[in-house]
């Protein structure tokens, strides 16, 4: 009965052949680095975390009731024992304390890369005596409702759920949102890195190798979380002028209008390009004024700084409607009533100095 129940649990691990240890076997020279971090800090924590477990046995073992052990009610210390309770995990907390601190400054995802890998510096001393540096591929990233917007800057194209880059060439992202906070992961590549509507965050990051990746959503946002990935794909050779040539062949582009078209909530969309893309489309995005009847942040800001509209821009400003026309959905919502009052200085203080009410 038992070797019965043994056989019918073993086809479950057949299961586990689907799992990929993409963490611990990465393609990127980022994701490596954090890799190596990672496993030596676990290395460094089961150096305490083994011996303890293993001591714990022994001591259990050795002073069991049935064991005869030496009694010595006296003993109250021992100098090598306190040196090594104390000293082994000081170290330890040291040495961790250095590895997570210059991770957090070499790993910043800020950082411009300063190697494609542990053999391969970013440039040669020859190339930058000749002053040729390797230019990162910029990738504009945009988390919408719910899939991913790639838009290529440079060579004017852009995808949805899809992202293409070189092996071997530093890539750039700039990341946004188009309404709520999201997180960019792709394993293979780098670590997660948060989109969040109105900024932008960015994450430099290399692919080492070529093949096909996944990237998905790492912070839960509504409904369509589940199917909120995409693929992200690392060419040799010409591969990635290839994809970019027939990007720019396809007949829909994206413009401001197009793009509040996609902005729609939609789930599971299938991976497709656009051939023409609006140079200003990312910009009017992070500055939350892609439709055109809304200011942009920047402006808002400008203004503010200022010393804010004033009488004269108080029009401006009750007819701006900067959010959105409808709610998450499609469902319209309703007109929504201004209040703006307008007083000066002297409206509530006098002119000797005292409030106006008391004044009078």
């Amino acid at each position: 009965m038992r070797t019965c129940r043994i056989l019918a649990v073993l086809p479950l691990f057949a299961l586990l052949g689907g799992c990929q240890a993409v963490l611990l076997s990465p393609s990127g020279d980022v994701a490596l680095q954090q890799r190596n971090i990672m496993l030596i800090s676990v290395a460094l924590m089961l150096a305490i975390i083994i011996p303890v477990m293993a001591l714990t046995v022994f001591f259990a073992w050795r002073y069991r009731a049935a064991a005869e052990s030496e009694y010595d009610p006296d003993w109250h210390h021992s100098l090598p024992l306190e040196v090594v309770i104390w000293a082994i995990p000081l170290l330890i907390v040291i040495i961790l304390g250095a590895i997570t601190w210059m991770g957090t400054h070499l790993l910043d995802p800020y950082r411009p890369l300063n190697r494609i890998s542990a053999s391969q510096p970013i440039q040669t001393s020859q190339q930058a005596a000749q002053g040729r540096e390797r230019k990162p591929l910029i990738i504009q990233v945009v988390a919408l409702d719910w899939k991913w917007l790639f838009i290529y800057p440079e060579q004017g194209v852009a995808s949805v759920n899809e992202v293409v880059a070189p092996v071997n060439q530093p890539i750039e992202f700039h990341i946004t949102s188009s309404s709520v906070m999201n997180s960019l992961f792709i394993p293979a590549l780098a670590g997660q890195i948060y989109a969040m509507p109105g900024m932008q965050t960015k994450l430099n990051a290399v692919i080492n190798h070529a093949g096909d990746f996944d990237g998905f959503s790492a912070n839960y946002s509504g409904e369509g979380f589940s199917g909120m990935r995409f693929r992200f794909k690392g060419l040799e050779g010409g591969g990635f002028d290839d994809w970019v040539r027939q990007a720019r062949e396809k007949t829909e582009k994206l413009g401001r209008e197009e793009y509040l078209v996609l902005e729609r909530p939609s789930e599971r969309e299938k991976p497709r390009q656009f051939g023409t893309v609006a140079p200003d489309l990312f910009d009017a995005v992070l500055n939350m004024c892609v439709d055109r009847t809304k200011m942009c942040m920047r402006d808002m800001m400008a203004m503010d700084a200022k010393g804010g509209g004033g009488k004269e821009g108080i029009h401006t400003v009750m007819a701006l409607h900067y959010d959105k026309t409808t709610r998450r959905g499609g469902e319209p919502l309703g007109p929504r009533p201004f209040v703006t009052a307008i007083c000066s200085p002297t409206d509530v203080y006098g002119k000797d100095g005292l409030p106006a009410r008391a004044a009078n």
